[in-house]
């Protein structure tokens, strides 16, 4: 589209706007049109609220031009299974002929097609790049917190917030690629011993491809539901964050942080003792973060289980989770069996009685895991 032709206040995209404003928000628009943006997707952002915010877009990765059946067709990959990774990354295409793919999404389909082609299935493509999406978007909303604190001052207008947001994505940028790929290969060394060690295990066994011993803990707010009735979203988004900066800023190896699930976080170990240490102390710094933070409440369970994508699957970790919710404020709760693993005594251990557990056809007995005194 060529610059300063266009019918803007015809489209509807001037309405509000007049004098300084108004010459601005033409300027704008110019602006984006002659970078390559479409008409329609200057309305979609006008309508969404985040004109000011195209400029920086088109940086990571150009203006979407391309439709998701053209980007099948380009990259070879499987329309189905295009369309399926986007819904897997909570981004899904509801027209598969409308444009709203960009440079840098032609760039990913290659990049998955050449991954089918090395003998990738469908369905594996798809499990990596559902926990992909999970653990990406976190850090994508982090890193935008970042930008939008640098970016913002007041009575900015459209244009000079649409400046500043673009010249942070200009700085940023590039560090990003590099700082994922070495965090990536930082955490795919340590899966790739994890699997090299479970493997050697196996060929002494006849256990399924991923199952090895396990020790898994559940760690959850007390309280959240009715904190969520006190508190602003954002506050508690907060809190809940909190929760997974404190974990990650505690543990070491051998303790892995799983994942966090809303008010609630996942640890995994093959070592019980160690994960007993860090479920301990992760419960101990959320009571000494005294009333500013909510107290904690921790169940461990011990056992086989199966690696996927990331996570893990089977007896040890349904029970740690259903453990969790009967343990009290402060306190960490135990299967016989993590009691067992602590074979060299490093903490006292109470009975906390035989409770019939969902899922579990025999009656559980549990233990009351505490440091030891001195």
């Amino acid at each position: 589209m060529a610059a300063g032709t266009h019918d803007w206040e015809g489209d509807g995209l001037l309405e509000g706007f007049d004098g300084r404003a108004r010459a601005e928000r033409i300027a704008l628009l110019e602006q984006l049109a002659g970078e390559g943006v479409h008409v329609d997707e200057l309305r979609e952002a006008v309508r969404e609220g985040r004109l000011a915010a195209l400029s920086a877009e088109l940086l990571l990765g150009g203006p979407a031009h391309l439709s998701a059946r053209a980007v099948a067709q380009q990259s070879g990959l499987d329309l189905d299974l295009l369309l399926g990774l986007r819904r897997a990354n909570g981004t899904p295409v509801s027209d598969p002929d409308a444009p709203l793919f960009n440079d840098t999404d032609l760039e990913l389909s290659n990049l998955t097609a050449e991954l089918t082609r090395s003998g990738l299935s469908p369905e594996q493509i798809q499990d990596t790049g559902r926990v992909m999406a999970s653990a990406l978007r976190p850090l994508a909303d982090a890193m935008t917190s970042v930008i939008s604190e640098l970016s913002y001052a007041p009575n900015l207008s459209e244009s000079e917030l649409s400046a500043r947001f673009r010249e942070q994505v200009e700085r940023f940028g590039p560090f990003i690629g590099p700082l994922l790929e070495a965090n990536i290969a930082l955490h795919l060394r340590a899966a790739v011993r994890d699997a090299a060690i479970a493997a050697a295990e196996e060929a002494s066994g006849a256990q399924l491809p991923g199952t090895r011993q396990v020790t898994v803990a559940f760690a959850d707010l007390v309280g959240f539901t009715r904190l969520g009735e006190e508190l602003p979203p954002d506050e508690l988004e907060r809190v809940a964050s909190r929760l997974g900066a404190l974990t990650s800023e505690l543990l070491h190896p051998p303790v892995r942080l799983v994942k966090t699930i809303g008010d609630a976080v996942m640890l995994a170990s093959p070592e019980p003792a160690a994960l007993i240490d860090a479920t301990l102390e992760l419960v101990e710094a959320a009571d000494a973060a005294g009333a500013a933070f909510p107290q904690l409440r921790a169940g461990i369970a011990s056992g086989t289980a199966v690696a996927r994508a990331g996570d893990w699957f089977g007896r040890p970790v349904n029970l740690a989770s259903r453990l969790t919710a009967l343990a009290r404020a402060g306190s960490v709760l135990a299967t016989r069996d993590v009691r067992d693993g602590d074979a060299a005594g490093r903490h006292r251990w109470s009975e906390a009685g035989v409770r019939r557990i969902r899922g579990v056809p025999e009656p559980v007995p549990l233990y009351r895991v505490r440091r030891q005194r001195g």
